[in-house]
Formats: C-alpha cells, structure tokens, sequence
C-alpha cells in the first residue's frame, strides 16, 4: 500500500487497545511511525475489521496522523459514530473513503501539502 516502507503484521486483538473505539478483533495491516524531518514524524495504523465502524461503510478501521513539533496538525481517522473523516488545523471535514490505497495516497498528498 503506497511506495512508504510498511511494517505488515498479524492478527491481533485490539478490545483492549487504547485509541480503537470499535472493541472488535481485528488485523493490524499497517503499523509505522516515520520520521519526517527533524521535528516531524507521521505515525499510521489501519485494522481489517470483521464489521464496518459504526459511520463508515467499509471494513477497515485507521488512524493516521502527521505530528510537528509535537503537535497534530493532520488526521485521518473513522472514529465510531463519526464515519471517515480528516482534521486540519482544528477542523474536522467528512473524508469518503475508497480504498486502503488510496486513503495512504490522499494522507500522504496532505503531508507534502503541509511540508
């Protein structure tokens, strides 16, 4: 998924993890943080899910964020109840969400629009 080094993993159990509202077993498919420069890093997850989250229509469960001088300035993420969407700067927009491709795509587009 995109031409970024991944770090691919099995199944795991995440009813216990913080930060996934789903409370549902799942894959982890994408666990890495990379450094950007020397006061930025991005950090993404994304779970295959065996039910969609509720708000999205898919089967995937993701957080990717853009983290600069130890603030969050970009995420991507489909919070239960929220759907897909993406934060910038303090406000949140619906994102519509395709393919697990093409969210790492449009994410990393938005980190070189920040950069």
């Amino acid at each position: 998924m995109g031409d970024k080094p991944t770090k691919i993993v099995g199944v795991v159990d995440n009813t216990n993890a913080v930060g996934i509202n789903s409370n549902m077993k799942g894959e982890l498919l994408l666990d890495e943080r990379q450094s950007v420069s020397e006061c930025a890093f991005v950090e993404i997850r994304v779970w295959r899910v065996p039910r969609n989250v509720r708000g999205s229509n898919h089967f995937y469960k993701y957080v990717l964020a853009y983290v600069v001088d130890e603030n969050c300035v970009l995420r991507y993420d489909n919070e239960a109840g929220k759907g897909d969407h993406i934060h910038r700067q303090g406000s949140e927009v619906p994102y519509d969400f395709t393919t697990p491709e093409k969210l790492l795509a449009d994410f990393w587009a938005d980190v070189e629009g920040y950069r």
